[in-house]
């Protein structure tokens, strides 16, 4: 079984990222994700998180959103994480702007392991204990360690 931890990096977890709009975001997600996605480049990425959102906002409320797709050409599932310095309206259900989001990206064929990854990111943010520590975190090495040790049950 695959854990965000495998598939997120210090590299792909971000602070004080400026937000702007919904739209700018999914763009720079694009841009930090691209690098690591042979054979995809930062506009196909972009097109398909945004394909994404119109099916429906990704955003679950206390400013939390987990924006996710399929991708044709990706091989193995992708993670990022960000922390905006100011929040974002998302649409989200509950009208509350987001500062976080988890991203998930994971190939066309998606099975069931991919939906449990996000499960797994869903049922952790439900936590306000993790969303206030991810908050809290000053740089990308903080950031995801507090993924890791939230996935290492602590």
């Amino acid at each position: 079984m695959i854990r965000i931890e495998q598939i997120l990096t210090p590299g792909r977890s971000q602070v004080n990222v400026p937000g702007g709009s919904k739209k700018r975001v999914l763009e720079q997600i694009a841009q930090l994700v691209a690098p690591d996605l042979v054979g995809l480049d930062q506009q196909q990425i972009f097109e398909a998180l945004i394909a994404r959102e119109r099916l429906g906002s990704t955003g679950f409320g206390n400013g939390i959103a987990i924006p996710h797709c399929r991708l044709a050409g990706c091989s193995q599932p992708i993670s990022a994480l960000i922390h905006l310095d100011h929040a974002v309206d998302f649409d989200a259900i509950d009208g509350a702007p987001v500062d976080l989001l988890f991203v998930l990206l994971v190939p066309q064929e998606a099975t069931d392991e991919h939906l449990e990854l996000l499960r797994q990111i869903a049922s952790m943010l439900d936590r306000k204990e993790l969303r206030d520590s991810l908050r809290a975190a000053t740089d990308s090495q903080a950031l995801y360690q507090v993924v890791v040790h939230a996935q290492q049950g602590h």
